[in-house]
């Protein structure tokens, strides 16, 4: 039996650095093994089905790959169709009624608890907001993460020490569940 999964790599394709062709990432996983591979985007997201391993074996086999493929280290969190779904149906604002680009989710690779950010005076950066979630965060972010002082805070090294955390914009969020649902 298959299940379909989403892996995200974070970090490429930005500003230059960390370059993997989309095509050459399909190339890649096919030769992993994966069946009905595609990819969302430039930014490093990428669908699969796999009959074998489980999300943290499938992150650490395609950490491997791309390391040995394209010579420097990318984290990878791999996450089946029922946990995104899970994820965006759990969403603690009110999705339908905000601008994409206001509505973000960071992905952990690991369960992370309040106390991770309990440094962090929520009410000094209002309105944005953040509210936990099933090895996730979800970040409301009016005027976008560009500009985002909260987001900028929860990105710091020592907020995430110890975990692998990527974010994805609503719009991506939605098209995850969609691409990993067929």
């Amino acid at each position: 039996m298959t299940t379909t999964y989403a892996a995200l790599l974070r970090g490429i394709n930005v500003g230059g650095s960390k370059k993997v062709p989309m095509a050459d990432l399909r190339t890649l996983l096919t030769g992993l093994g994966y069946e009905d591979v595609r990819t969302y985007l430039q930014s490093g997201q990428a669908v699969f089905a796999s009959g074998h391993g489980d999300e943290e074996s499938l992150a650490a086999e395609i950490t491997h790959a791309i390391r040995k493929h394209f010579g420097f280290g990318v984290d990878v969190i791999v996450r089946d169709h029922a946990y995104l779904k899970a994820i965006a149906d759990a969403c603690p604002f009110p999705a339908a009624d905000l601008e994409p680009k206001q509505l973000h989710v960071t992905y952990f690779s690991a369960p992370v608890t309040p106390e991770r950010f309990a440094e962090i005076d929520q009410s000094a950066y209002l309105p944005e907001e953040f509210r936990l979630g099933d090895r996730a965060l979800y970040l409301y972010a009016p005027n976008g993460l560009g500009r985002s002082k909260l987001a900028e805070h929860l990105s710091k090294p020592r907020v995430n020490k110890g975990i692998v955390a990527t974010t994805r914009n609503w719009n991506t969020v939605v098209k995850l569940v969609e691409l990993t649902g067929t």
